[in-house]
């Protein structure tokens, strides 16, 4: 009896390194501490093979807002099939690839449309070829899925990469930033970002937060009120919490107990992704209610607003921060006595993080002490936005002023005025229609000077 004992738990051990053995090191996501980045990629067939470069993400915004990515520079002289490969049996390990993990996804982020290029090798470089699939969006990143159920073997040991495999030949080097490699079970990837949402930049001494790992938060009674359609559960994303909403109709969170007084904020903030369809009809709804200084819901000084977020401000699998002016819940008569959120709508499941209230006028005053600027820079709504947004500023006195519009590398995009304004508070709208996806800033100047700057997102 003793041994076969000691078989048995031989066979186990046997069993249990079989199976740590036969897993790929991923995601590869070029990260300190991650998969990939410190791996031995060789560059082949681009002339003169320039390295595959690990660099600071191009555009940590929207879909991608990890911190690194990889760089592939794909020469003009280069063949059409140039890429890299990590190096056999040491860096992603060897592999069965089965029905648990045959669906590869990976994040791209190139200047123009074309086939990216994945493939799979065995030790002794056999490989069933490369799957190719084109990217839609240009200098902005996509997510692409790669359904490898036909490739299903034993003893995979290396990754192949090809950024940009055009047959019909390259006009110019193409510059390409690939990213999160990610192996899924067959029928898709979970449901779930891969990414946590973006890190709050306020100042902790501006904001009054419900939910969120970068400031103290105040008491919230419930995350799911006993009236409400939804179930709620705390999860973690890259280890930053988030709360997860399934079965949503409409959700209520609560801080009746100590109602919230945002009467000096100036902004509400919900960071919110879906994995469900976000075009056509669906929206998703936020509601704000005020209970008044009774502090007692009904109590006849009640107000209430909702707002609603169609598809041009939604985006499926990709963290949407909703940036929202407190002016804008217009019915909401009164901040004093906060005691309710409502959101609703049709995505289902939802993801979300970084509830908060903060006031950004803040930095502003504390820049200039005592003294009050004649002129202000608001921020725009929505934020992000696709593909209209509208800029709010004010003036006090009569002056010279240009609103300009610049991309991240400091180049004018667009002027939205320039020309002598009477003392007034405007909206001005900027239609960035032909304007690709990314990151842009809007700059005031008055009688030369430049007042502000800030940042949104145009997301499409």
């Amino acid at each position: 009896m003793k041994t076969s004992k000691k078989i048995n738990l031989v066979l186990l051990l046997i069993a249990a390194f079989a199976a740590g053995l036969f897993a790929q090191n991923a995601p590869i996501d070029f990260e300190a501490g991650g998969y990939g980045a410190d791996w031995t990629w060789a560059v082949f067939e681009n002339q003169t093979n320039p390295p595959l470069e690990i660099i600071d993400n191009p555009d940590a915004s929207g879909v991608n807002t990890s911190a690194t990515a990889a760089k592939f520079t794909a020469l003009q002289a280069g063949q059409p099939w140039a890429g890299c490969e990590s190096l056999h049996g040491t860096d992603i390990g060897l592999f069965n690839l089965d029905t648990s993990n045959c669906v590869i996804k990976i994040m791209v982020y190139k200047p123009i449309a074309s086939d990216v290029g994945i493939k799979l090798v065995k030790p002794d470089s056999w490989s069933m070829g490369e799957i190719k699939i084109s990217n839609t969006l240009i200098n902005q990143w996509e997510e692409l899925t790669f359904d490898f159920t036909a490739q299903i073997t034993d003893g995979y040991d290396q990754i192949v990469i090809f950024p940009d495999f055009d047959l019909a030949g390259r006009t110019q080097d193409n510059i390409c930033y690939f990213d999160n490699i990610s192996f899924h079970p067959q029928g898709g990837a979970p449901e779930g970002p891969t990414v946590a949402a973006p890190t709050p930049t306020q100042l902790e001494a501006d904001v009054i937060s419900l939910f969120s790992n970068a400031y103290t938060n105040v008491t919230v009674d419930t995350w799911s009120a006993d009236w409400d359609m939804a179930d709620v559960a705390d999860v973690q994303v890259e280890g930053n919490d988030s709360k997860l909403y399934t079965n949503l109709n409409y959700a209520g969170i609560e801080f009746t107990s100590q109602t919230i007084d945002a009467s000096s904020m100036t902004h509400f903030n919900l960071d919110v992704w879906t994995p469900d369809v976000t075009s056509g009809s669906s929206v998703f709804k936020v509601k704000l209610v005020d209970f008044g200084a009774d502090g007692a819901y009904d109590g006849g000084d009640d107000s209430e607003h909702e707002l609603t977020f169609d598809e041009n401000t939604m985006e499926t699998e990709a963290w949407i921060s909703l940036d929202i002016p407190l002016s804008q819940f217009s019915g909401l008569t009164e901040t004093g006595h906060l005691a309710q959120l409502i959101i609703s709508g049709d995505p289902n499941t939802v993801y979300v993080d970084n509830v908060y209230f903060y006031n950004s006028n803040a930095d502003a005053d504390d820049a200039f002490g005592s003294i009050t600027s004649p002129f202000i820079l608001g921020s725009n709504y929505p934020n992000p936005f696709n593909p209209t947004t509208t800029i709010s500023f004010s003036l006090e006195t009569s002056a010279d002023v240009t609103l300009s519009v610049y991309d991240v590398k400091g180049r004018l995009v667009d002027t939205l005025i320039k020309g002598t304004l009477s003392p007034n508070s405007y909206n001005q709208v900027w239609n960035a229609e032909n304007a690709a996806s990314g990151i842009y800033f809007y700059k005031l100047e008055v009688n030369g000077q430049e007042i502000d700057t800030k940042r949104m997102v145009l997301v499409k």
